[in-house]
């Protein structure tokens, strides 16, 4: 007999939400290191959906919560490795042109992420992690530039754990109403934006200060 639903339990889940559980419970945690991974390769898959059910999942006993912590998180760095690899092998140009042929991305997406790794450098790839379509696309131009494969793994690495962190223990947290996670999103990602021109701002501030003075 199967055992009845818990007090204000959604209905069913369709759509994205209802196979990305669906491969999660199937596959266990390398279902969650897919669904996390692909990501990274189809932008328009949001992981603030994905990642809050994967936390969902493991409170249904799927797998643990450390593991759904280890197999989110190497699906994320999987996923941007794959992305690194496309950016280092085809180049700027090439790059951009294949951007411009994906359904629902655009050749301005590669272009504002480009400059966003040009100006942040290591902070745009560690922060990149936490922002919605840089995330998924910070990779090509750390590819491009060839930024040492070390030092990406490391940034892409501890961006990715911190984000999915707090996004599959809230969905652990919330059970059933994993879907408040969501709410929060928006507030966090503004939370990183304002840190990151804090950070621009202070080092701005400091060569100002260690410019050397007109006589």
């Amino acid at each position: 007999m199967q055992p009845d639903p818990p007090a204000g339990a959604t209905e069913p889940l369709n759509g994205l939400a209802g196979w990305a559980v669906d491969v999660m419970e199937t596959l266990g945690g390398p279902g969650a290191a897919l669904v996390v991974g692909l990501d990274n390769l189809f932008p328009p898959i949001p992981s603030e959906l994905v990642l809050p059910l994967a936390g969902f999942t493991a409170s249904q006993g799927t797998f643990t919560l450390a593991g759904a912590l280890f197999w989110t998180t190497l699906g994320s760095v999987l996923g941007a490795i794959i992305v690194y690899y496309a950016g280092l092998v085809f180049g700027r140009e090439r790059t951009r042109r294949v951007m411009a042929r994906i359904p629902l991305l655009k050749a301005a997406d590669f272009d504002r992420t480009e400059a966003w790794f040009n100006r942040y450098g290591t902070k745009a790839v560690f922060l990149g992690r936490m922002v919605p379509l840089v995330r998924s696309l910070i990779s090509l131009p750390a590819g491009i530039e060839r930024m040492p494969l070390w030092q990406f793994l490391a940034l892409t690495t501890a961006g990715s754990l911190l984000w999915n962190t707090a996004f599959v223990t809230g969905g652990y947290a919330f059970g059933e109403s994993w879907q408040l996670v969501e709410t929060y999103a928006g507030i966090f990602q503004k939370i990183v934006l304002g840190l990151l021109a804090l950070a621009v701002a202070v080092f701005v501030v400091r060569r100002l200060r260690q410019a050397p003075r007109g006589s």
